[in-house]
């Protein structure tokens, strides 16, 4: 399978092995409607290691099981996702290859099996998910990764997790995400329930850089304005729920040598959840997607000083296939992005035209393509911005459909 991708199960009973070289601690979390747990019930791992329909066993090494019985789930769970997290404090999937294998829990046969790609800075992933879908069930291969461990994905689906105490050092700046509690640390005695949240609410932190230190995680639009580096990446929520309904990307550049005009050309590529490319906007085709997708035309300033091409995206509008957008800037006359100054690309409300997310790209490279940034629909419904940087050699649209089909 590859990210996004789906299956029918052919099977009531499934057990989904997650396996690597190193050492792996499984979970598998049961999702309402709303894309969060009912209660901390309803997270398995070894600790807790059964709920309604789901059961959590150990493997001798490698990593562990989920199985799910698909006719014992009860009615208000839509989904099961199957989580992998790192045994090695501060370890992460760089180097490391985790595998989801899908099987029939009763006769052992194989119905599917995911290896995410790419992965980097990752300590925690969402291998797989068991879901609902017209009466019928299927698995959906996810490999979405997080930098704060197991207790990111568990906070994301609404699993309380107890903050440890703040140790007396000054923390590092920006802080970084907190470990989590004891219910993910290897197992020493006796099984620790999931903790509640404390009693009181913590002291308000110190104001903190809007984006984390690369390699730090994920951020969202809680605290206004969100500057990116590369890699970075930002929900598109703010107090936990989704705040845009369209958005407009603005990107500008400016040649690197006064009086050389340098014409480039911005451009969308829209994907579904197999990467292969369902259209791409540019200036040649200002709008896709019945109107979902408008390009402002080329070398046409947007609204904002320095943008130079600006194309709006009605997240609502966007058909259900696709799920990930790449936005690129190509030198159709042949000039390299090493004769570009101030290359940046910002995230706009579409109505309002407050500036959201801003990327500049410092560092440029003697080719004639580059990957702006990518917004990817999750499979809790809301979207996240990632800025890319990635040089290639290309001169048009058409030849960013493979790289950035890989970027994603």
């Amino acid at each position: 399978m590859t990210p996004g991708s789906n299956l029918p199960l052919s099977a009531v009973r499934v057990a989904v092995d997650v396996t690597a070289p190193v050492r792996l601690d499984v979970s598998g979390l049961l999702l309402a409607a709303d894309g969060k747990v009912r209660s901390d019930d309803d997270f398995v791992f070894y600790n807790q290691p059964s709920a309604p329909g789901v059961t959590h066993s150990a493997a001798a090494a490698g990593g562990d099981t989920i199985t799910v019985d698909t006719a014992a789930v009860p009615e208000a769970i839509d989904k099961i996702v199957v989580t992998a997290s790192l045994d090695t404090p501060g370890a992460t999937f760089a180097g490391t290859e985790p595998t989801g294998t899908v099987r029939n829990a009763d006769d052992g046969s194989v119905l599917a099996s995911f290896t995410p790609p790419r992965l980097g800075t990752e300590t925690a992933l969402v291998v797989v998910e068991i879901y609902r879908r017209g009466g019928a069930w299927k698995v959906r291969a996810v490999g979405q990764g997080y930098a704060n461990g197991l207790a990111g994905i568990a906070t994301d689906f609404g699993v309380s997790v107890e903050e440890p105490a703040a140790p007396a050092a000054a923390p590092q700046t920006p802080p970084a995400p907190s470990a989590p509690a004891a219910p993910w640390g290897p197992p020493t005695g006796a099984p620790a329930p999931v903790a509640p949240p404390p009693a009181a609410a913590p002291a308000a932190p110190a104001p903190a850089p809007p984006a984390p230190a690369p390699g730090s995680g994920k951020v969202n639009l809680d605290k206004g304005r969100v500057s990116l580096q590369k890699n970075q990446t930002v929900s598109l929520v703010k107090g936990g729920r989704p705040v845009l309904s369209s958005v407009r990307m603005g990107l500008g550049w400016e040649p690197a040598f006064q009086g050389r005009s340098i014409d480039l050309d911005a451009s969308v590529i829209a994907y579904g959840p197999d990467r292969k490319k369902v259209d791409n906007c540019f200036f040649g085709k200002l709008m896709i997607l019945g109107g979902a997708i408008q390009h402002s035309g080329d070398n046409l300033t947007g609204e904002g000083a320095g943008d130079d091409e600006a194309i709006t995206v009605h997240l609502g509008g966007l058909p259900p296939e696709v799920t990930g957008l790449v936005f690129v800037v190509n030198s159709f006359s042949g000039q390299k992005f090493s004769d570009v100054a101030k290359a940046y690309c910002r995230l706009l409300d579409a109505q309002s035209g407050e500036e959201l997310v801003r990327f500049d790209l410092t560092h440029a490279e003697p080719r004639t393509g580059v990957m702006m940034a990518k917004l990817i629909r999750q499979f809790s419904g809301e979207w996240e911005m990632t800025a890319l940087g990635e040089f290639v050699d290309a001169r048009t649209v058409r030849g960013m459909t493979k790289p950035a089909a890989q970027a994603l």
